[in-house]
């Protein structure tokens, strides 16, 4: 006997796991998104490259609102608030103040995004009176 692994005889190498998301040179998470459509009751059957899509979908659309909007949009609601990593908060400061996101997401609602900082015009002090009689004056 030869001690070649010919014709599926003897022990198999060990070989490495490669991730779903490696397969498919992706950034997000294939193996979670399939576990998701799984859970969903709407869908009956799903088939193995669905979240393969889903997930490039969804990476695709990460990548033009990062570009989209320029990095430095979301990096100066980063710093400007003394943070380091970009959090949802930050997506909604970028994509409210820049007009062309505005009218994209405009009836979108991101969770955990809060509400833009803003104070009504007629809830501000008005200092354009000549005296200091006109508020809160009797007369």
């Amino acid at each position: 006997m030869s001690s070649s692994n010919k014709g599926g005889r003897g022990k198999l190498k060990a070989s490495k796991l490669v991730s779903q998301s490696q397969k498919a040179s992706l950034q997000f998470p294939v193996g979670q998104i399939a576990h998701f459509l799984k859970s969903l009751q709407v869908i009956w059957s799903c088939s193995s490259n669905a979240p393969v899509y889903v997930s490039a979908f969804l990476e695709y659309l990460a990548v033009e609102g990062y570009v989209f909007t320029g990095s430095r949009t979301f990096w100066e609601c980063c710093k400007s608030n003394k943070k380091n990593r970009i959090v949802l908060r930050h997506i909604q400061l970028a994509a409210r103040n820049d007009e062309e996101l505005r009218k994209l997401l405009g009836t979108v609602i991101i969770a955990d995004g809060s509400v833009l900082p803003n104070i009504h015009q007629n809830l501000l002090l008005n200092n354009t009176g000549e005296g200091k009689g006109e508020i809160g004056s009797a007369s």
